[in-house]
Parts: C-alpha cells; structure tokens; sequence
C-alpha cells in the first residue's frame, strides 16, 4: 500500500526549491494599486453617503407634503337631516 504524501513534505520540497526572481518594480505598483483602491473605496462611501442624504432629503420632503399621518378625508358626507 502507497502512503499519501504529508503536507509538510510537499511544503519542504517547495521550500527548498529555488525561489522564482521577484520584480523589480513590484513594491511600487503594489503602492499604486493600494492607493488606488483606498481612493476607489473614498469614493464609493461618498457617493452611498450622498445617496442617503438624497434619499432623507427626498423622503421629509415627501412626508412634509403628502402629511401620511394625517386621517383622510372621508369620500362622502353625512347625509342632511332635520331641515
């Protein structure tokens, strides 16, 4: 019966094995891409802050008008009696 191969075997054999070259220019388009998505994501929570602000606005100016809390009026009137 063959044994499987450990882990910790295969984790050896690639640490022993040479290291593939790094790029030069690595740590640098590693900080650009950073930066870019720090910017990408201050964007993005302005731009869902402003929608909610909209929205707040939208709907008070809404309620101001529409008056939802308010009974409505009834739709026929009360018959006249004892003229």
């Amino acid at each position: 019966m063959i044994r499987p191969e450990r882990p910790e075997d295969r984790v050896r054999r690639m640490l022993e094995s040479p290291h593939p070259q790094v790029p030069r220019d690595l740590a640098a388009r590693a900080v650009e891409r950073g930066t870019r998505l720090l910017h990408r994501g201050r964007m993005v929570r302005r731009i869902l802050w402003a929608l909610l602000a909209a929205a707040v606005i939208a709907f008070t100016v809404w309620a101001s008008v529409a008056e939802p809390w308010a009974v409505p009026p009834a739709g026929t009137t009360p018959p006249l009696e004892g003229w």
